[in-house]
C-alpha cells in the first residue's frame, strides 16, 4: 500500500471532488491550465483525475485546496469524517451551524463619501463540507465577495473570508443576537488614487432579510426612509461594545 500522500481516492471520492472543481472553474471563471498552475500540478494530472482516467492523489487534493481555498473532501473522506468542516474552519458539522445559513442586509459605511452608507445582501449556505459566503445585490457587482465561513468554538466570533490568488479579506462578527443580528468588522483594501490600494477596517452589520423585508440596497442617504435604521445597527457595533477601533 503507498504513502498517504499517494493514497488514491475511491471511485465515488474522484466523482465527487472532480464535480466540486468543476463547479469551482465554472463559478470563478478560470481555465484548468490556470488553476493547475496556482496547485503547482501538471495540467495532464488534473485533466487525467477530471476525466476519470486516473483518480485524485490525496497530494494532489490538499495541493487543489489550497489553491482553491476551499474543502473539496467529503464528509466521509479522512480530514472530514463525520461531517465535519476542515480543523481551520472550525471543524464544525453541518448541524451545528445550519442557524447561521440564510440571507441577511449587510451595511457598512461608505468608502467614497462621509454619511452614507453602503447596503447589499450577503448569503450564507452549506457548500459540500462547510459554510460559504457570497455578496449580492452590489453597485459595484464585480467587486462582489465569494469565501468560506470559519465558525472556531474558542473565540466565539465568526469568520467571513475571502483569498483570491492570495488577496485577503476578513470579516469578524459576533455570535448572533437573539433576534439574529451580528455585529463586527470588516478588513479590506480601499481603492486609493490612481492604482493605490489602502487598507482599511469599519463597522459592519449583518442583519437577516426576514427582519428587513423592505431593505433599501447600495448608497443610502439620509433622505432614505431606511436610513435610521440602518445606521442605528452600525452605531450598535462600537456603542455596545462588539468591536473596537483604536488610533493614536
Amino acid at each position: 500500500m503507498g504513502s498517504a500522500e499517494q493514497r488514491e481516492l475511491s471511485e465515488r471520492e474522484n466523482r465527487d471532488v472532480s464535480a466540486r472543481v468543476r463547479e469551482q472553474l465554472a463559478r470563478r471563471r478560470i481555465s484548468r491550465q490556470r488553476l493547475a498552475d496556482e496547485a503547482k500540478i501538471s495540467i495532464s494530472t488534473l485533466e487525467k483525475a477530471l476525466n476519470g482516467s486516473r483518480p485524485f492523489t490525496l497530494a494532489t487534493l490538499v495541493r487543489l485546496e489550497a489553491a482553491l481555498g476551499i474543502a473539496l473532501r467529503t464528509a466521509g473522506s479522512d480530514e472530514n469524517a463525520g461531517g465535519a468542516a476542515a480543523g481551520e474552519l472550525g471543524g464544525y458539522s453541518r448541524a451545528a451551524v445550519r442557524w447561521l445559513e440564510g440571507d441577511y442586509l449587510t451595511l457598512r459605511p461608505s468608502f467614497e463619501v462621509d454619511g452614507i452608507l453602503y447596503a447589499y445582501r450577503t448569503e450564507i449556505f452549506w457548500e459540500s463540507t462547510h459554510l460559504a459566503f457570497r455578496e449580492a445585490e452590489r453597485l459595484d457587482a464585480p467587486y462582489s465577495q465569494k469565501g468560506v465561513v470559519s465558525v472556531p468554538n474558542k473565540s466565539g466570533h465568526i469568520y467571513l473570508y475571502t483569498n483570491e490568488h492570495g488577496q485577503m479579506r476578513l470579516a469578524i462578527l459576533g455570535r448572533p443576537l437573539v433576534t439574529g443580528e451580528m455585529y463586527g468588522l470588516l478588513t479590506t483594501l480601499l481603492a486609493g488614487p490612481g492604482s493605490q490600494l489602502l487598507p482599511v477596517s469599519v463597522p459592519l452589520a449583518l442583519i437577516p432579510r426576514t427582519s428587513a423585508p423592505d431593505a433599501s440596497f447600495g448608497r443610502i442617504s439620509e433622505s432614505d426612509a431606511n436610513f435610521k435604521s440602518h445606521q442605528d445597527h452600525l452605531n450598535r457595533v462600537l456603542a455596545r461594545g462588539f468591536a473596537r477601533l483604536i488610533a493614536q
